[in-house]
């Protein structure tokens, strides 16, 4: 690069540039021939952010290109934290955040090596995609946060990771099978454990705590490894407490829980076994899947429930009878119900036990359908199912009385409020007699 124009962008002098580039207008496109270094990653390693915005209007192409050390302009902006420059980068182009530098780093990677919070949060909201990117280590930006010693910038990635719901990425492993947890206890960092564990930030479960790495080790064994630290007993507790195991106890309890299993299933009946092998498992199953499933089978009883209220048993009268008389048979108006006239009580009990049904699954539509595209209008459709259904249901029954009024009315509200309360009602903690109470008795 020529040393006047390397001068230039070293002192942030815009002007000198403009009178460099009047005396030979090549002189941008001979730096892009030549590649390596360009003024624009000179530019960011000084921080002159007006000189930067000048210069891409001038060539845009300078904030793609690596250097001599495989870092792009935002590499470098990313990890000086330098905030006008990430920005104005970012709004040239997002996809810059995606740029993979030396050993396949991105400019995240840095931001987090060095601990750039406002950089992290700004690299994540232009591109989600980065948190998952890996190094030629397979490293993370979880891993090298922990690894640095940056455990604000780790607890903003975990943050960004719970938002996105992408927590799985807290158990990728390097390319020594090590996760974030392996690095944080290898580096004894107590507040990082802590954090994963007892914070409640994400659940406990979503962390791999027996986790093995290429050496056959969890995270207990890379404990008991190095010579006795402070704070080694507070991150023994902590892992013992989520349930952390070394190898050997962990492989013991396998095998342990693989008799068990074995035993169990020799002692099961055929038709035990093929109930386990169909009934849902919380391992095996995806929420997914199971969310297509009820949303089949609820659609199934919606459409059934409203089908019996139009067609109830025993059918409804086809003409109108206003006689009265033993010869004439029952008064009755063409439409209603027949079984309402003869056995109302056996009718009331299926109108309700119907209405009930029916109700019910339009609640679990809405609610399996929450965040779906479109919703306002599969609402308004699902609306106008309940007023049709309703005025199908008071139409045909006979004698209208106060009941079907009511239920027509309570009972879509009724639905939703009932299924929270038997919920919680049914997982609530059985009531216990009191310590003192039961020393008395």
């Amino acid at each position: 690069m020529d040393q006047r124009l390397f001068e230039a962008a070293r002192t942030g002098n815009t002007e000198y540039l403009q009178n460099l580039l009047k005396d030979n207008p090549l002189l941008l496109d001979t730096v892009a021939l030549a590649g390596g270094e360009n003024p624009l990653h000179i530019a960011c390693i000084v921080g002159h952010a007006d000189f930067a915005r000048d210069l891409i209007k001038l060539k845009r192409e300078f904030a793609a290109e690596l250097n001599q050390d495989g870092l792009s302009p935002l590499h470098i902006a990313s990890a000086n934290g330098n905030m006008d420059i990430v920005k104005l980068l970012l709004n040239l182009d997002h996809n810059l955040c995606q740029i993979k530098g030396r050993e396949q780093t991105v400019p995240l990677h840095y931001a987090a090596i060095k601990g750039r919070v406002r950089v992290v949060t700004e690299l994540i909201a232009a591109s989600p995609d980065c948190i998952t990117d890996c190094t030629a280590r397979n490293e993370t930006a979880l891993h090298l946060a922990v690894t640095n010693y940056q455990f604000e910038a780790f607890g903003v990635l975990v943050e960004h990771l719970k938002k996105m719901k992408k927590e799985e990425v807290l158990n990728k492993k390097d390319d020594q099978g090590n996760t974030i947890l392996h690095v944080a206890i290898s580096k004894r960092q107590y507040e990082v454990v802590k954090f994963l564990l007892r914070e409640q930030v994400i659940p406990r479960s979503a962390v791999e705590v027996n986790s093995s790495n290429k050496g056959g080790l969890t995270p207990l064994d890379i404990l008991g490894i190095f010579q006795s630290e402070a704070g080694e007993r507070e991150i023994e507790e902590i892992l013992r407490e989520s349930g952390a195991m070394k190898a050997k106890e962990s492989q013991t309890t396998s095998q342990e829980s693989a008799i068990c299993v074995n035993e169990e299933s020799r002692s099961r009946s055929p038709a035990k076994k093929l109930l386990d092998y169909f009934k849902y498992d919380t391992i095996k199953d995806s929420p997914g899947s199971v969310r297509n499933t009820l949303l089949v089978l609820v659609v199934l009883i919606a459409t059934a429930t409203y089908q019996a209220v139009l067609s109830p048993p025993g059918g409804v009268w086809q003409d109108d009878n206003s006689s009265t008389g033993k010869n004439n048979g029952t008064p009755h108006v063409a439409g209603e119900s027949i079984m309402g006239y003869h056995n109302p009580k056996s009718y009331r009990i299926f109108l309700i036990c119907n209405s009930v049904g029916f109700f019910t699954s339009l609640h679990m539509i809405n609610f399996l359908t929450i965040g779906f595209p479109m919703r306002l209008e599969l609402q308004i459709s699902m609306t106008s199912l309940v007023f049709t259904y309703n005025t199908s249901m008071i139409a045909i029954a006979p004698r209208l009385s106060n009941l079907f009024i009511v239920v027509a009315v309570v009972m879509p509200c009724l639905a939703p409020i009932a299924t929270v309360v038997l919920r919680n009602f049914f997982k609530a903690p059985k009531f216990k007699i009191p310590p003192l109470i039961s020393r008395l008795v």
